[in-house]
């Protein structure tokens, strides 16, 4: 793989996203299949991991230390997220996010964190500024190296990149999530500030494999979170209703040049924009690993296809996103 720079690291372009490593979004966790997943995307390049401690309640931060303590790779770098377990949504203190980024440590197994993110923090308690000082005093302390966010919309994005010291920002930024193209990464590019990418597939819309026979099981998230009755819905299907996302999706499918895949054409439609460090789609198994890292070996997305999907999502996603945005 390619690799970029980021936050005074040298990355390969395509990371691995946590959420439902070793299970599901609500099954039990299988250290097994979490190992096997690591291991298989190690073995094809990737050396970015990101994960947060509500994950499995911690499992998927025991999974990886696991997976480190074995390995010793210095290369890899991991990243966590800290700021909902136990803390949201007005329990964000000093003493909360020192007490979670130490458990942190203690469960990966590191004596710094790599990285740290704010996780989807509400937009108040960022715009008051206390959380980004006490992020400060901890890697002053020596617990974390860097520190960033993770968010919800372009308003709180540029609420973070006013804070110095900011090292990156995770966003969902996808073929029917175009907007951060327009201010914010080239803000946070001209800043020097990282800018991981979750949700690129939008769900698996953007896999192409979703139909509308496709059957959900109940502790899939997008199936209990369909209309954002758990989290913010901008993070199942993109914000896009079912049947509307689907029909999207079609759109896009039609686009697709021969010898690509939907999924690689979606992946490739982000590392197309330079402000973009690296993408994390998520992996329930090796499989999937290894569909996703083969996106980096497919070529530059000509103009006219950029064109063609922009008209995708003026004429049938933008402005039916619901939630934060």
């Amino acid at each position: 793989m390619q690799t970029r720079q980021f936050a005074g690291f040298t990355i390969p372009e395509i990371g691995l996203g946590c959420w439902q490593l070793g299970g599901g979004w609500r099954d039990d966790w299988d250290d097994t299949i979490a190992q096997q997943t690591l291991s298989a995307a190690h073995d094809a390049g990737v050396r970015f991991i990101d994960t947060a401690d509500v994950y499995g309640d911690g499992a998927s931060e025991r999974s990886i230390g696991k997976f480190l303590a074995a390995r010793k790779d210095p290369s890899l770098v991991v990243a966590t997220k800290l700021g909902r377990a136990g803390i949201y949504p007005d329990g964000y203190t000093r003493e909360s996010l020192r007490d979670a980024t130490l458990r942190s440590i203690e469960r990966l197994g590191v004596e710094a964190l790599d990285l740290t993110q704010l996780h989807c923090v509400p937009t108040d308690v960022l715009r008051q500024g206390h959380v980004f000082e006490w992020l400060r005093e901890l890697q002053q302390e020596g617990l974390i190296r860097r520190w960033g966010a993770s968010v919800e919309s372009v308003e709180e994005g540029l609420i973070c990149l006013d804070q110095p010291g900011l090292a990156s920002l995770q966003v969902i930024f996808n073929i029917f999530r175009q907007k951060p193209a327009g201010e914010l990464l080239p803000r946070a590019h001209a800043q020097g500030v990282g800018i991981i990418v979750r949700l690129p597939l939008a769900s698996g819309l953007l896999g192409g494999k979703i139909t509308r026979e496709t059957v959900f099981r109940q502790d899939d998230h997008r199936h209990f979170n369909r209309d954002g009755q758990h989290f913010n819905v901008g993070e199942t299907f993109a914000g896009l209703e079912l049947e509307r996302g689907i029909t999207a999706a079609e759109q896009v499918a039609a686009l697709v040049p021969p010898g690509l895949t939907m999924a690689q054409v979606a992946l490739r439609w982000i590392l197309d924009h330079e402000a973009v460090s690296v993408v994390i789609p998520g992996a329930s198994s090796p499989s999937q690993v290894v569909a996703n890292v083969t996106a980096a070996d497919a070529a530059p997305l000509p103009a006219s296809l950029h064109a063609a999907l922009a008209q995708v999502y003026v004429q049938h996603v933008r402005d039916h996103i619901r939630g934060p945005y």
